[in-house]
């Protein structure tokens, strides 16, 4: 893991409103490297969508891109052309939603969703072959090619999910962004799509952003994980050293909120208050007023996100 796919570098993300400006991605940096899994975590609300809908340049108006730079493979995304940016969504960079019965178009069978992505980019493949690496493609899925011509309302949750995986495995992209994957799935079924995804991962060296708030899907399959607070980044690290021994005190509520499946402790942990309004964060860090730890300096200055440990990085006082 030695050649970055993304480099984001002091990236912010606004939404202006008739109130006021809420910055829902504030100065965060961040790569990816290429056949890593990185899973991004954080309660609803901490930015970690409007994160991934920056790096694929679709963020619905108002919202916008206020600074920074992002890099996908070397290139900067952020200075491309319409046309440009087009061509790379699918193709390159391809996007895994939480909801396939709303992303898949009601009326299309699951052999036009996959030939019509192949031949949109690569229009020198004809109708036939196209449609022949779309059974392929679901064959390998785990899904009969029987169920080709079927439309998305026929298929179970699970198979309309592997239908997405196909669309961003369809033209081999450099990065998958998968958004809350399982979030419409049962237990059952998320456990096999889990297993499915880290057989993908391996079998294509598949460099994934998994955005999530189930620590569980990132136990199962990141390498690293970035924890998002009130549209900051506060931790960063490889997936067991930072689950073993958490660094930021919000990382540790995170953890402690699991319920524990194996009834050693009968208390169930939360964390007290709630996160901040973007439209006026409070000074200092903003975790503050939630924090146990808090202390004078917390409530005045914002701390700098930085390395305290190889390969840990932390946005606290307290290092």
């Amino acid at each position: 893991m030695s050649e970055p796919v993304v480099e984001i570098r002091h990236l912010n993300v606004d939404y202006p409103t008739r109130i006021g400006v809420v910055r829902a991605v504030d100065d965060v940096s961040l790569t990816i490297e290429r056949g890593e899994v990185l899973g991004l975590v954080g309660e609803s609300g901490c930015g970690k969508s409007t994160l991934g809908m920056a790096l694929l340049r679709l963020l619905r108006p108002p919202g916008r891109i206020a600074g920074g730079q992002v890099f996908f493979n070397g290139r900067n995304l952020l200075e491309l052309g319409e046309e440009e940016k087009r061509l790379l969504r699918g193709e390159r960079i391809s996007m895994v939603f939480q909801d396939p019965m709303t992303c898949l178009n009601p009326l299309q069978r699951v052999s036009d969703h996959l030939v019509e992505t192949i031949r949109t980019h690569r229009p020198e493949v004809s109708k036939k072959e196209a449609r022949a690496q779309a059974a392929e493609l679901i064959d390998r899925l785990g899904i009969m090619t029987e169920r080709l011509d079927d439309y998305p309302h026929q298929l179970s949750g699970g198979m309309r999910q592997r239908v997405m995986i196909g669309l961003a495995l369809a033209l081999n992209a450099d990065l998958i962004i998968a958004d809350e994957p399982t979030t419409s799935l049962d237990v059952i079924v998320e456990a096999q799509f889990l297993e499915l995804l880290r057989e993908l991962q391996q079998q294509f060296n598949l460099t994934i952003l998994l955005i999530t708030h189930n620590i569980g899907v990132v136990a199962e399959l990141a390498d690293r994980v970035a924890v998002m607070y009130a549209a900051k980044l506060v931790e960063l690290g490889d997936v067991y050293p930072l689950f073993d021994a958490p660094l930021h005190p919000y990382t540790r509520g995170l953890l402690r909120s699991v319920p524990n499946i194996r009834l050693t402790d009968d208390d169930l942990e939360i964390m007290s208050g709630v996160p901040p309004d973007l439209y006026n964060p409070p000074p200092g860090c903003r975790f503050h007023p939630r924090c146990a730890q808090v202390m004078d300096r917390c409530r005045l200055e914002e701390p700098p996100f930085r390395e305290v440990q190889p390969g840990r990085s932390v946005a606290c006082w307290l290092y």
